[in-house]
């Protein structure tokens, strides 16, 4: 059995699991105050991170893809904070997309994508933060590669396209399930068990064959082949399409920096926390990509931002999620 601070932890990893847990306390409190059903958005949030994302990654640990070296708080053999970095940036993008006049079909493609660029600024620089506690070295993540894998310094291309899926799953099942909500007239039992059904259905998807397909397209590629950079290039390319053919900057209220702080916090504190980390430690090689993830983000929320500014809005600002 595992123990809370069995092993103390470095200081960088400190840092950044403490970043990380004030900002998902912001996150879930906010959700809390936003909401008009704030049970089922707190069962949607405890579902995903202990039912859905820790139950993969601990998965992940024991196939032998990755591993993590100690944190503050863990899960199994997973820190804490990655699942509450991952609840915290589907939160957020969903809470987002509720502003944005979009077909419901193209949410989780853009949750996705807002993921996959999380994911581009953060694994790059967490492969290379290796210390030496207790006289054992271990990265905060170290992923096991076979030679000749396709990879983007040290981190598997796959991995990237795996948190558009992380991401793209929960998104679509936890908007199927509020609108079941919805259609029930808002019972309070559906609302307690819809999170939980979405959930088991995301983890069913996420370990089906249907997700080596939008990895690495298989069976036509293997895992660590071309496959891998041609369904990087889809993940990235096809959300940005649906953005401009079915989004075009409309908007169904604005963004406000007092009203959706965290989104905000989200999107800029992590990717600056990165961007320092990065810097800190002298991980030169990666900087350009730390910057560019973190670019394209921001300016992603910026257009969303600006869009929302050229709206008059007629109704009040629209709630984070089950809005009647």
């Amino acid at each position: 059995m595992q123990y809370l601070f069995l092993h103390p932890s470095p200081l960088p990893w400190m840092l950044a699991d403490i970043l990380t847990i004030v900002i998902s306390l912001v996150v879930v409190v906010s959700l809390v105050r936003r909401s008009k059903h704030p049970v089922p958005a707190l069962l949607e949030c405890f579902a995903f991170v202990f039912l859905y994302a820790s139950v993969y990654e601990n998965f992940a640990v024991v196939q032998g893809w990755y591993v993590y070296g100690r944190s503050i708080l863990m899960i199994g053999d997973v820190p804490l904070a990655i699942p509450l970095i991952e609840m915290d940036v589907l939160v957020t993008v969903l809470w987002l997309l509720e502003k944005m006049d979009i077909p419901a079909w193209c949410k989780p493609f853009i949750a996705g994508l807002f993921g996959m660029l999380q994911d581009f600024s953060l694994d790059p620089y967490t492969v290379r933060q290796v210390f030496t506690v207790d006289g054992l070295t271990s990265g905060r993540w170290t992923w096991l590669l076979s030679p000749g894998m396709a990879n983007i310094y040290h981190v598997p291309v796959y991995n990237f396209p795996g948190w558009v899926l992380i991401m793209a799953y929960a998104a679509a099942y936890f908007l199927i399930g509020r609108w079941w909500f919805k259609r029930s007239g808002y019972k309070p039992l559906v609302g307690y068990v819809y999170p939980f059904i979405s959930i088991l259905l995301a983890l069913l998807t996420m370990v089906s064959p249907l997700s080596q397909f939008l990895l690495w397209l298989a069976p036509i590629f293997t895992k660590g082949s071309i496959g891998e950079w041609i369904m990087l290039a889809f993940h990235m390319i096809f959300p940005l399409l649906l953005l401009a053919i079915f989004w075009r900057g409309r908007m169904l209220s604005p963004l406000s920096f007092k009203q959706d702080l965290p989104v905000f916090l989200v999107i800029g504190l992590f990717h600056l926390s990165d961007i320092l980390f990065t810097l800190a430690g002298g991980y030169s090689e990666i900087l350009w990509l730390v910057l560019l993830a973190s670019a394209v983000h921001w300016t992603l929320l910026g257009w969303i931002y600006s869009s929302g500014r050229k709206v008059q809005a007629k109704l009040p600002v629209r709630e984070l999620a089950y809005e009647p």
